[in-house]
């Protein structure tokens, strides 16, 4: 069972970068090691574009934070090697298309509710965020819905498989 329920500020970039690596494994900056250090097998994370404002997935962290210097995101000042890292493997992934647009459940999550209401945005400033469960999980049952929806052909979405449809005579 999850004990952390995390919100990742990313660029799309960078999430691009995860994504065409499986969502294998994840990089932190170094003034987060403390954060990461607190992650542990089980974990979830909500990834949250910063400039689109959208919620493209969400993850579960599979390991324990690891040390690695390799590159692996792109930093605007390209100073930045990400090298606190953790495993992780996706949950739910939606198309581009499909991203869920943050101005509208934004507002409605838990954790902003410190922010005065038209401030919202504010609440995603910064790159790693401790959220409530239920914010983690409103957002996450809009994208398996959305999943839901997409038919096997179109890939790359992942969430549940539709239900087959009955041939005819079928009960």
């Amino acid at each position: 069972m999850a004990r952390n329920y995390w919100m990742v500020v990313i660029s799309t970039e960078n999430f691009h970068i995860i994504k065409e690596r499986d969502f294998s494994v994840y990089g932190f900056r170094a003034k987060l090691k403390k954060r990461v250090e607190r992650m542990e097998v089980g974990d979830r994370m909500l990834f949250y574009l910063s400039k689109e404002q959208r919620f493209p997935a969400t993850v579960t962290v599979t390991s324990t934070m690891f040390e690695d210097r390799e590159p692996l995101l792109k930093a605007p000042s390209g100073q930045e090697d990400f090298p606190y890292r953790v495993h992780i493997e996706p949950t739910v992934v939606l198309e581009e298309e499909d991203y869920i647009d943050a101005r509208q459940l934004g507002p409605t999550l838990e954790y902003v509710k410190k922010w005065i209401p038209e401030r919202w945005p504010l609440a995603f400033i910064g790159d790693l965020h401790l959220i409530p469960k239920k914010d983690l999980f409103l957002i996450e049952d809009e994208m398996k819905r959305i999943t839901s929806k997409q038919s096997p052909s179109k890939g790359g979405g992942r969430g549940p498989a539709p239900e087959p449809a009955l041939q005819s005579g079928e009960e």
